[in-house]
């Protein structure tokens, strides 16, 4: 635990209440597709590995992530996002209801394929990663779905998400109504980023970029703590943040808020295998604490704990709410 912020009691007391928390999560539905297997040899038709396939599986992936990992922290949730009218947009339907998640708001479009990430993995490391996607904007009609879904829940929120990997869905549009809803009801906004230019994210409440997306973000390198320290308060002042977490792999994260208070949250991570999907688990388990009333800081130091986890886990894994408990 960072000293001073939070006990492991107070910590407890937060998740405890996960269960009676509900977060919605918008954003790019992704499935992703692991392919395992073994290399021992090298192709006599060019210089690539040969795998030798030993499994396969699904899982849920982009914005399905955020809401896996939101899930298997017990909390409630809810997704509104896109997928396509194929095999992998039925299969995310059918585990979205083995769930017991409502999805009233995935939208499906019959001529945009469902984003599927496949990524071979053999001896712990990935060999090659093949992407399907569109990344057209979604249609207006996607998009009216997406609202009135959200507004018939709106009442039911403590948190809400967006995720956002650049492949479609979000516009000013979207984002300008979701900004009008969580701030009529004092609900936080937070913002997974994967677009440059963050003035489409201008006035929401929290925003958790990694150290790259900050340096794309503000159009320089960040070197040292006092690069990353001004940058980030350049991007509360320009945009209007009301908190910037930055995830900062082996230097943790750095908590930087609207009131010019600054948290650096050292990490706690004992081994990395594998940082895919870490910042999804971040932003799920910030948001999900700040639900179940935590204040950011006490948020941030809960999401820490949880990355921590994840990136000692290959592929796309959920953190779940014992193992965070057990870490505390």
């Amino acid at each position: 635990m960072v000293k001073g912020i939070i006990s492991r009691k107070r910590a407890l007391e937060i998740i405890s209440r996960f269960s009676d928390s509900k977060v919605l999560v918008v954003g790019d539905i992704m499935v992703d597709q692991f392919i395992w297997g073994k290399v021992s040899r090298i192709s006599p038709e060019a210089p690539v590995p040969v795998v030798k396939v030993t499994s396969e599986n699904l899982l849920l992936g982009g914005c399905a992530n955020v809401l896996n990992n939101v899930f298997s922290m017990g909390g409630k949730v809810a997704v509104s996002g896109i997928v396509g009218s194929d095999d992998m947009g039925r299969w995310i339907i059918g585990r979205l209801k083995e769930m017991k998640i409502d999805t009233a708001g995935v939208i499906v479009e019959h001529d945009r394929p469902t984003i599927l990430k496949t990524r071979v993995i053999a001896h712990n490391q990935q060999v090659v990663r093949f992407d399907r996607e569109d990344q057209s904007p979604v249609t207006q009609d996607s998009l009216q779905g997406m609202l009135e879904y959200i507004e018939s829940i709106q009442n039911d929120l403590g948190a809400v998400i967006i995720s956002d990997y650049h492949k479609g869905v979000f516009s000013k549009e979207l984002i300008r109504e979701l900004r009008k809803i969580t701030s009529e009801r004092g609900i936080i906004l937070c913002i997974d980023p994967k677009q440059s230019d963050f003035s489409l994210y201008r006035g929401c409440d929290l925003i958790t970029p990694n150290h790259q997306e900050t340096e794309r973000a503000l159009g320089t390198e960040l070197e040292n703590n006092d690069d990353i320290t001004k940058g980030c308060k350049t991007l509360i002042k320009e945009f209007d943040f009301g908190a910037v977490l930055i995830t900062r792999g082996e230097e943790g994260m750095s908590l930087f808020e609207h009131d010019g208070g600054v948290t650096h949250i050292p990490t706690v991570a004992r081994e990395v295998f594998d940082v895919t999907g870490a910042g999804d688990t971040v932003i799920g388990v910030c948001a999900l604490s700040i639900a179940a009333g935590a204040t950011l800081k006490e948020a941030s130091v809960l999401a820490n704990h949880a990355a921590g986890i994840a990136v000692g886990k290959v592929g796309t894994a959920p953190v779940y709410q014992d193992e965070l408990k057990k870490a505390l």
